[in-house]
């Protein structure tokens, strides 16, 4: 990085130096020339009407007077006929000559002018000593290789101070990596807090960071309630089982022995379909099948399936779902969702609690809110309660196997959204928030 910073550098001084090089150049080359035109024509002026003689008179009036100019007039065989300079080959228009010219004891290497033929063959030429644009010419030069010097040295300290620095970020990075895969799973990128990309790296890779740590702690959390949820029901199968082979058992006694043995497989069946499903639904691979889904119509349907438990349970359930709202979504994984909530507020609530079912819009959103007056849940256990397996039971003595929220937090999550567990003060009011179809 610090080399090419530096080449960069010397590329751009370079070709500034080009530019103020020529410009610089150019420019005292045509002012040289239009100071050259002006006194030849100046020159031509003032001999005008006296012929050859007059010429030669104004030639050598101004050959020792001017300073800094360079005059010639020369017959067509080459003799000098006045002026300051040697002969030269009658070339007309600008040229450059590179020889040296005396004047007034100074010596001058080098004179830029412009020669004419006359009418009559002679030869007149009219220079500038160039002594101050090669003079200018080297001091352009002398400041441009000073600079790139003091450029190079700038660009190489600043390359490599830059350099340190992303190495040493960079570095950081890499040692909280590295402590991270020795099991320090609490370690986390550093913010500066600049604002710079490294501080947007940083906070994106510590909110992955996050992430995996959280999904990792879910992980073993998963093993070890998967390890009790099914720990008991094997351990009553061999019970049952070993109990059948020590004594001798008539033929209802067995039956009543496979029916049991048949709901605990059952059980454990329903617990790996549950963890199968919610695999699936959240791989997003159900979102290929998204349609329009009447929310008014699922709703009364979920509604109606569970009235009967509700009655049982002596429970009220009231309802206010208002029409026309139309959602795009998975309507089985829907009816899921809505069926496990309800399901929840009915299993959890005690005989006579009141339980609602509320539906309306909000702006372009489909508000769906499932509300009991029951036991509630915990503000701390809230966020808890929607992952696998957790019950807010200890024990694990009564049925279920903690997957009821976990599958309606992945519908809500595969519809992009998300449950909202609130206090209803008393109980639980669960809010879902979906998208409004277009009308």
């Amino acid at each position: 990085m610090t080399l090419l910073y530096a080449a960069l550098t010397g590329a751009s001084f370079v070709l500034l130096f080009g530019v103020v090089y020529w410009s610089t150049a150019n420019y005292m080359t045509r002012q040289i020339d239009a100071t050259v035109a002006s006194e030849l024509a100046e020159i031509r002026a003032d001999a005008q009407g006296g012929g050859e003689q007059g010429l030669r008179g104004v030639v050598r009036d101004v050959s020792g007077r001017a300073p800094g100019y360079f005059y010639l007039l020369q017959d067509p065989s080459g003799t000098v006929l006045a002026g300051n300079l040697p002969a030269l080959q009658p070339l007309p228009g600008a040229r450059e000559w590179p020889g040296s010219a005396r004047r007034r004891g100074n010596t001058t290497s080098g004179v830029r002018g412009s020669g004419q033929v006359l009418p009559g063959g002679d030869y007149l030429f009219v220079g500038l000593g160039t002594h101050q644009l090669h003079e200018m010419k080297e001091m352009v030069v002398k400041s441009f290789l000073i600079g790139l010097g003091l450029a190079m040295l700038l660009a190489l300290a600043g390359g490599s101070i830059m350099s340190q620095g992303v190495v040493r970020r960079i570095e950081t990075v890499s040692q909280t990596s590295r402590d991270i895969v020795g099991g320090d799973l609490q370690r986390r990128i550093p913010v500066a807090g600049s604002g710079d990309e490294f501080d947007h790296l940083a906070i994106s890779l510590n909110a992955m960071l996050d992430r995996i740590q959280a999904l990792m702690e879910g992980l073993r959390q998963v093993s070890t309630d998967i390890a009790h949820d099914l720990r008991t029901p094997l351990t009553r199968l061999r019970q049952r089982l070993e109990l059948a082979q020590r004594r001798g058992v008539d033929a209802a006694a067995i039956d009543e022995l496979l029916e049991a043995t048949l709901r605990e497989i059952d059980s454990i069946l329903g617990t790996f379909g549950a963890l199968l499903r919610i695999a699936q639904i959240e791989s997003g691979a159900r979102k290929a099948g998204f349609a329009e889904v009447d929310l008014n119509e699922l709703l009364h349907t979920v509604i109606e399936v569970y009235q009967p438990a509700v009655e049982e349970k002596g429970q009220t359930l009231l309802h206010a779902v208002a029409a026309g709202l139309k959602v795009r979504g998975d309507r089985e994984l829907l009816t899921q969702m809505f069926a496990n909530l309800l399901e929840n507020a009915i299993r959890h609530s005690p005989d006579g609690a009141h339980l609602e079912v509320q539906a309306h819009a909000g702006g372009d959103r489909a508000e769906v809110a499932v509300a009991d007056n029951g036991p509630g849940i915990p503000a701390a256990a809230r966020p808890k309660v929607l992952q696998r397996f957790f019950r807010l039971e200890g024990s694990r003595t009564t049925p279920g196997n903690g997957l009821g929220l976990s599958l309606a937090a992945a519908v809500a999550g595969l519809h992009e959204t998300q449950l909202e567990l609130r206090d209803n003060a008393p109980g639980l009011r669960v809010r879902v928030s979906l998208p409004l179809t277009e009308k």
